[in-house]
């Protein structure tokens, strides 16, 4: 168990789960939380990540820091995708491993499992297919950053664990209109499109691939619950264990965003992957499971974008 006062490292603060995961750790009362704005620590760099631990010396590290992006920033630049994402988890893990961290948790996602692998995707199902090809870049670079965790474990006895979390939504998620996931997609363009008043609003594919989605507040709950509660070598998923059509969600964005246009389907577009939802019955056994339903999840987001914007 971390003790209340332990220094904890958020890398990534500033991103969704980042910050999601600072403001469980503070509820949850600890008190002594490192961070650092990309200004003050590039952590592509590994001299000034090595710099930083070196004095800063955290017991706990949460690597939450990623380059991230929809289906069109992934299949656009797979080669910035897989080289910022490496250096990024290799200087993190690998300082923390050379510093005596006591343990730390890596955060990747669930583009790691094959495209066409059984439903819903246990964790053993890794590497036992072909990945998506529009992600493959970012996946693999979390693939890597899993297994230098697992096999730091087993070489040196070290306590690295990951979490390969779902789609993710909620506070400080990305919204550029091009480079974004699906779910914040949406709401900027359906949102847009009920100010301008336009008549209809074009989405990629067809409508029917099957996705999952978390609170990213579930998921930071579930990461610092990890952090006491889980030690091992086998990644855990973490998801809401429902999913829903493109076409339900795309609809019930447009419902709670107040759009009442037209939805019209370009199906020259890639749907991605046709399915996927993560089997969570390993999260579940260790006691958590998700409990921010979509509905209010998509209304909590809403909010924050308009705050923000």
């Amino acid at each position: 168990m971390m003790d209340k006062s332990a220094k904890i490292f958020v890398a990534g603060h500033r991103g969704m789960v980042g910050s999601a995961i600072v403001r469980e750790l503070q509820r949850k009362g600890y008190t002594n939380i490192i961070t650092r704005t990309h200004s003050g620590l590039d952590l592509t760099r590994q001299a000034e990540v090595e710099a930083f631990f070196a004095q800063e010396k955290p017991e706990y590290v949460f690597v939450a820091a990623a380059k991230v992006g929809g289906i069109a920033a992934n299949s656009e630049a797979l080669a910035d995708f897989m080289y910022y994402n490496m250096m990024i988890e290799m200087n993190v893990i690998h300082s923390a491993f050379v510093n005596n961290c006591k343990k730390l948790e890596f955060l990747g996602s669930s583009c790691i499992y094959p495209r066409m692998c059984p439903q819903p995707i246990k964790e053993e199902y890794l590497l036992s297919g072909y990945l998506e090809k529009t992600n493959e870049a970012y996946a693999l670079a979390k693939i890597s950053g899993l297994k230098y965790c697992e096999y730091l474990n087993t070489q040196y006895g070290t306590d690295y664990i990951s979490v390969m979390p779902c789609n993710l939504y909620g506070p400080n998620d990305n919204y550029h209109p091009q480079h974004s996931h699906v779910r914040p997609a949406l709401i900027r363009r359906f949102h847009e499109a009920k100010l301008a008043g336009k008549d209809s609003v074009t989405c990629w594919g067809d409508g029917s691939p099957l996705r999952e989605f978390l609170y990213v507040d579930d998921l930071a709950e579930l990461c610092v619950f990890l952090m006491n509660n889980y030690s091992g070598n086998e990644t855990v998923n973490a998801g809401s264990g429902r999913e829903i059509t493109i076409k339900d969600l795309t609809g019930l964005v447009a419902e709670i965003v107040g759009y009442t246009g037209k939805i019209l389907w370009d199906t020259s577009k890639p749907n991605g992957t046709p399915r996927k939802i993560m089997d969570v019955s390993k999260a579940a056994s260790l006691g958590w499971k998700a409990h921010t339903s979509l509905r209010d999840g998509i209304r909590l987001a809403y909010e924050d974008f308009k705050a923000r914007k």
